[in-house]
């Protein structure tokens, strides 16, 4: 391994003689992540196919249609099958026998320096291919996120870059990653800057976009160049038609809100369902197949449904239904263990709750309507945007998969009115929740990376007062007024700590010399107070400042050894913490 890492090190050190300049290896960097992130994309998207012919003998998009031909044993013992082989590869071979997705790259980027494991990268794609190769109602771009950010995690490592860099090749790998899936090059650079790396700094911008690029070129080569769903042109009729994509907006977060929720709702369910958790797939597989013999619609991503909801296949009773039940498949699919993503049934849901809307709105003012194909493509990047609190990339996703130019207008209203609602009942975006359920606030995001990584040995004072227990009061008088901390440390003959000694502590001693000799810093000083390790994290050592009052905290070499080493006060916590804030401030937006 450590032979390894040093090859990776020389080669970068080979690339350094050759260009001279860090920016330009930067971008030679991002456009190999993204070449490899496109093709690992395409790699994920054929195996999905390979799995799905397996237990369905189609690797058609179109999983709807095909099911209506087979015997209604296959079409329950399938994802059932599935769920379980899903089930017990998860357990084996997954980190705390949990899916991976989004949410865990948006923690590693934020929290952990961009660092992320390449091989439950791999096995999380797996599981993600065999659950929507089963027919499970989930999507297929989250995982590829979480495979494309690994990889770009995986390249960081191996050339033991910094974690700025870090941070910005794993943020390639998720841009080349939705680009190629959704032929979407620009949509794939904004979504990565928008929802996992936070900010558009031109250094971390710039190689995004080129891997974005790289992963789209992979793609096309690949699968062609065209959209992912193919429409006539929806001309805006009137601008009086708007406050009905307001109205639209509205019913979306709705729909949002009421999908996300459910998810959890699931989740919270399956915990307490007496059952081992390599099961629970298996259970939800037999639910969403008993689903699908009544509305096959619920099977897999869905593209074929939401295409067909485009195109007006439906009436508005079988959309409603199809409404309901997709959610309530995705729920039961996400809640109970299945891999795999939120974006591809967010648009099932968008598409068919915005094609009901639209037959209703058309029915209302036939003259004013743009048609209810306009409505689903609105719908879709409302309810999306909303499930992944990214209203501008969302935005363009929607334009690049429709080569739809003309209704944009209409998707930024119902897109900001759908995200708006949702972030006020709900939370910013699905993600979002899942990792506020794990005890993780986004909100102090590069902060809290800074707090959890400098550690109280790098900003403990060393030369501190101790005084033996037998030191007298006036020594301790004049020891108080020349320490820099204000307070003085009672060891043992050991080193021990025995307690602290501020001048409130020798309030009703500090005047009075007649007690000089009877009185001395074992009497007066505080037994046990509280302490931090060498090892600690500047964090916990804020937390313990404010929950004890004490601006100045001691530290020992363990929690078991109780031996002075040195003191940390409140004052240099906050200092250091600045300053290496304002580092990475600096490499973010690309300043030496």
């Amino acid at each position: 391994m450590v032979i390894s890492r040093f090859k990776y090190a020389r080669l970068l050190l080979a690339i350094r003689r050759v260009i001279r300049n860090d920016h330009l290896i930067l971008m030679v960097l991002a456009l190999v992540v993204g070449c490899a992130s496109g093709a690992a994309v395409v790699a994920f998207r054929e195996t999905i196919e390979i799995f799905q012919s397996l237990f369905y003998g189609s690797g058609h998009e179109r999983l709807s249609q095909h099911v209506t031909g087979l015997v209604w044993w296959h079409v329950l013992l399938a994802p059932t099958v599935g769920g379980l082989i899903v089930g017990l590869f998860i357990y084996f071979f997954l980190p705390n026998r949990k899916p991976q997705g989004v949410a865990d790259v948006i923690e590693a980027e934020q929290l952990h320096g961009g660092w992320m494991s390449s091989r439950v990268g791999l096995y999380s794609a797996i599981a993600s291919a065999l659950s929507i190769g089963a027919g499970a109602s989930v999507g297929r771009e989250g995982p590829a996120v979480h495979l494309g950010a690994s990889l770009g995690a995986w390249l960081a490592r191996r050339l033991q870059l910094t974690r700025s860099l870090n941070r910005t090749l794993l943020g390639c790998g998720v841009a080349a990653a939705v680009a190629a899936s959704f032929n979407a090059p620009l949509a794939g650079a904004l979504f990565a800057n928008e929802v996992v790396i936070g900010h558009y700094a031109l250094k971390a911008f710039a190689p995004v976009v080129v891997a974005s690029v790289a992963g789209t070129a992979i793609s096309r080569h690949w699968f062609g160049n065209f959209p992912a769903f193919a429409l006539v042109d929806n001309p805006l009729a009137s601008f009086w038609e708007f406050p009905a994509f307001v109205g639209l907006g509205i019913a979306s977060a709705a729909c949002a809100i009421l999908m996300m929720h459910s998810i959890v709702v699931a989740s919270d369910l399956s915990k307490r369902t007496p059952l081992p958790s390599w099961l629970k797939p298996a259970v939800a597989g037999l639910a969403v197949g008993a689903m699908a013999l009544m509305v096959p619609q619920v099977l897999g991503v869905g593209y074929g449904v939401t295409e067909d909801a485009m195109l007006h296949v439906y009436g508005f009773g079988t959309l409603l239904i199809i409404l309901v039940a997709k959610i309530i498949a995705t729920a039961i699919s996400h809640g109970y263990g299945f891999s795999g993503g939120v974006f591809s049934p967010a648009l099932v849901i968008g598409a068919v709750a915005g094609g009901a809307y639209g037959i209703v709105a058309t029915s209302i003012f036939p003259e004013l309507s743009s048609g209810v194909p306009a409505y689903t493509v609105v719908g879709m990047g409302a309810v999306a945007a909303s499930v992944l609190g990214a209203p501008i990339s969302t935005t363009l996703i929607i334009f690049e998969m429709t080569s739809d130019y003309t209704l944009t207008l209409a998707v930024m209203i119902a897109v900001v009115v759908s995200s708006e609602i949702s972030h006020h009942f709900y939370d910013r975006s699905y993600f979002v929740r899942q990792l506020r359920e794990r005890g993780i606030d986004l909100k102090e995001g590069i902060e809290a990376e800074v707090m959890q990584t400098i550690t109280v040995n790098a900003v403990m004072r060393r030369n501190l007062s101790t005084v033996s227990m037998g030191t007298d009061l006036e020594t301790l008088r004049h020891l108080l007024q020349d320490s820099t901390v204000g307070e003085i440390f009672v060891v043992d003959n050991d080193g021990v700590l025995h307690g602290t000694i501020t001048l409130p502590d020798l309030s009703e001693f500090a005047f009075d010399h007649d007690l000089d000799g009877l009185v001395n810093a074992g009497d007066v000083a505080r037994t046990h107070p509280p302490m931090l390790t060498r090892h600690d994290d500047i964090e916990t050592a804020v937390n313990l400042m404010d929950t004890s009052g004490e601006t100045v905290i001691p530290v020992t070499e363990n929690e078991r050894d109780r031996t002075l080493i040195g003191a940390v006060t409140h004052d240099d916590v906050m200092t250091e913490f600045n300053r290496v804030l304002m580092e990475r401030r600096r490499e973010e937006l690309g300043h030496e």
